[in-house]
């Protein structure tokens, strides 16, 4: 049984790559619309998940209601609205800057504020830490980063071989000359934090989404919103033992152009010191702070369809804030 499961895993990860290679043949297509085409299909899309009340719709529902209790009912069901468009236009926007030249996908960035920031950061040769919301486009936001420097990203792999040889496929650059990738993935799972730690040490850049709820035991409760959210404290860890600088980068929306183009604001600012501080504690929360600053800019550009609060403070009796009885 041993040699059969060995085979059958042998034989599933050039099944699992051929498919992946299939989709993203079928992503590039279906990008090659005009870009206003695209973002209709993107309305249709949020339309579509209002009316069957989709995972998508019922999620950023209860988010909006956890983080803006003041809001009146039609505010709210404006902000979702909102929401729910800006995440699906996001989602073609995402398939096309994947299956685009990186080089063309830059020409979206418009204005730049705060750059010389990571050059002062790379230049101190402690290594650099960028903590990026899941804000704006933050796959843009790793295409400019890799254009300027290596890059090592933190991800979590999608729970099937398909949809992690899709992710691996997409976030290389075809058209790049350099024989050495410029994107190393590294998994959230037992080795990363070796990775990351020598990534740093080396005078390497490591990207990391600072906003997933991470597993309970690997974090620290914090308000978010108000809401107490379980919180990473890698990131502060990591900052802590190595002296590296935080900062922190976001792609911001803008405006469209006649076509329908996106044009982005890319930022990259110094975080609050308070997020390397011993005290975890500590940590968390001004993290918190930061992100929720920046998605406080424009709410609809946050990722509101994503249940960040699932995991309750142990002892509270407080239950899962989500609705059960549907899939989500």
């Amino acid at each position: 049984m041993i040699g059969s499961s060995r085979t059958c895993l042998a034989t599933l990860r050039p099944m699992a790559r051929l498919t992946a290679h299939l989709l993203y043949v079928l992503a590039a297509l279906l990008a090659r619309l005009p870009w206003r085409w695209l973002m209709r299909l993107g309305d249709g899309l949020a339309m579509l998940w209002r009316r069957v009340d989709a995972r998508e719709s019922r999620v950023a529902r209860r988010n909006l209601e956890l983080a803006y209790p003041e809001l009146l009912p039609a505010q709210r069901e404006q902000w979702h609205r909102a929401v729910l468009r800006t995440t699906a236009r996001q989602a073609l926007e995402t398939l096309r800057l994947w299956t685009r030249p990186h080089a063309q996908n830059l020409q979206l960035i418009v204005e730049q504020y705060g750059t010389a920031h990571l050059d002062a950061a790379i230049g101190a040769g402690r290594g650099v830490i960028i903590a990026a919301p899941h804000y704006g486009n933050w796959e843009l936001l790793n295409q400019w980063l890799a254009a300027r420097t290596p890059l090592a990203i933190l991800y979590r792999p999608p729970e099937s071989a398909i949809g992690e040889a899709f992710l691996k496929r997409v976030r290389a650059d075809a058209d790049a000359t350099e024989p050495a990738p410029r994107v190393t993935q590294i998994r959230a799972e037992g080795p990363a934090v070796r990775q990351l730690f020598k990534q740093l040490g080396g005078g390497g850049v490591v990207g990391i989404l600072p906003d997933q709820q991470p597993k309970t035991g690997d974090g620290e409760f914090a308000p978010f919103f108000g809401v107490q959210a379980l919180t990473m404290t890698l990131l502060g860890r990591l900052a802590e033992r190595t002296g590296a600088p935080v900062l922190l980068a976001w792609c911001e929306r803008i405006h469209h152009d006649a076509g329908g183009a996106p044009r982005f604001a890319l930022h990259i600012e110094p975080a609050p010191a308070a997020i390397a501080e011993a005290d975890p504690q500590l940590r968390v929360a001004a993290l918190n702070v930061a992100v929720e600053r920046i998605a406080r800019r424009d709410p609809a550009q946050y990722q509101w369809t994503y249940k960040r609060f699932t995991l309750r403070p142990p002892g509270t009796g407080e239950p899962n804030p989500y609705p059960r009885g549907r899939r989500a």
